[in-house]
């Protein structure tokens, strides 16, 4: 990465001490989410999949930000929803019923969803073409060793602590490290002041559309790859950990690479490749009776949401930039809209056989498939119209 201005340092050293915050609190909440929900809750699938759309209806709301803006700093908003998510994951032990968990995860997902919108519109703002996928490569990698910190915490402690405690440990983690950033400034008067309203262009139709088939195959993955796992293949705490472990270390030396292809191969490649094989992936969910080749799944399968900067750095190259903070905020919308229908739908087609759900996810990749093909040829009308 080349050397930044002083103010893209700044933002650098902010961003990463809120992912680092945010990976920690998000990691032990998932690692204790579906353990505490079925020996505890006792949620079945039909339930678990509820949780699953409730979860991402404040991500379907992650249109807000925009108002938000009106009254508070991009970069505090961005602080102050990692305050809130780490409340949310922090009290989550002591609710243990279907209700419970529902408000918990609501607080915690509004938290963690506005960070999410508000992180990658303060990437894409502050660094340029070739900066921006490799700063989010280094934040993901150094968000992939904090999971692996707090999975060893987690594998350590879950003999002698309870899910209360526990909870209580990363949440409270989360919340410290917002506090902290929440009187930092690390704005700069040089960024082009962004539009503060809905901004909906035809022009941005292939990211929308992009947008909206990554957030349902997603779905399928976070609601129901876990809850396979642990459902048909009995994993416990410490194996869910141990595979979250082996997906972080992975992932610690994945992110760099991937951003590095993004720059020499171009987003169509790369999101081809991610596509072409999340098909075989998902297929080989819906038929696999090995918890082996399952938990290697798992690990191929979130390998693969590490390509989605690339649709990220496909808008940045064809936005205006002064709709960049609006259109992180609509497409994260627009990515929610199937997000908080489709665990539904999957959960009860669960109840009738799993498989459906897996091969459904392997469609909706191959829609993807299609759709990226496009990418090329929307750079080249953007550089034509310049």
């Amino acid at each position: 990465m080349t050397k930044p201005a002083i103010n893209s340092r700044k933002m650098y050293i902010f961003l990463l001490v809120l992912t680092i915050a945010t990976a920690i609190g998000f990691q032990g909440w998932r690692t204790l989410l579906n353990n505490f929900a079925v020996d505890v809750a006792g949620l079945n699938g039909g339930e678990f999949g509820a949780l699953g759309s409730i979860r991402e209806i404040p991500g379907f709301l992650a249109l807000f930000v925009i108002y938000f803006l009106l009254i508070i700093k991009e970069h505090k908003l961005a602080a102050l929803s990692v305050i809130v998510m780490g409340l949310g994951i922090a009290i989550t032990g002591f609710l243990p019923t279907f209700m419970g968990i529902a408000l918990t995860t609501i607080i915690m997902s509004f938290g963690f969803h506005y960070y999410e919108t508000l992180n990658q519109s303060l990437t894409l703002q502050y660094f340029g073409f070739r900066e921006a996928p490799i700063v989010m490569g280094r934040l993901k990698s150094l968000g992939a060793a904090a999971n692996i910190g707090t999975g060893l915490l987690i594998f350590t402690l879950a003999s002698i602590l309870d899910y209360k405690v526990m909870f209580v440990l990363v949440g409270t983690i989360s919340v410290l490290g917002g506090i902290y950033c929440f009187f930092q400034d690390p704005s700069s008067k040089e960024i082009p002041l962004q539009h503060k309203k809905m901004v909906l262009k035809t022009k941005y139709w292939l990211f929308y559309a992009l947008t909206f088939m990554a957030g349902a195959r997603r779905q399928i993955f976070v609601a129901f790859a876990v809850f396979l796992l642990v459902k048909k293949f009995n994993y416990s705490v410490q194996d869910i950990t141990i595979l979250f472990v082996l997906n972080n270390i992975i992932n610690y030396f994945a992110n760099p690479i991937i951003a590095k292809a993004v720059n020499k191969y171009g987003e169509r490649k790369v999101l081809s490749f991610e596509y072409s094989s999340l098909v075989l992936i998902f297929t080989a969910y819906a038929f696999t009776d090995s918890p082996i080749v399952g938990g290697i799944l798992y690990i191929l399968d979130n390998l693969c949401f590490n390509f989605a900067m690339a649709i990220r750095t496909f808008f940045q190259k064809i936005a205006d930039k002064k709709d960049i903070a609006p259109s992180m905020a609509v497409g994260f919308t627009i990515n929610h809209i199937a997000a908080v229908v489709i665990p539904v739908l999957a959960g009860i087609a669960w109840m009738q056989d799993y498989r459906i759900v897996f091969l459904g996810a392997a469609a909706l990749s191959a829609v993807s498939l299609i759709l990226v093909q496009f990418i090329d040829r929307e750079l080249k009308m953007k550089m034509q119209s310049q």
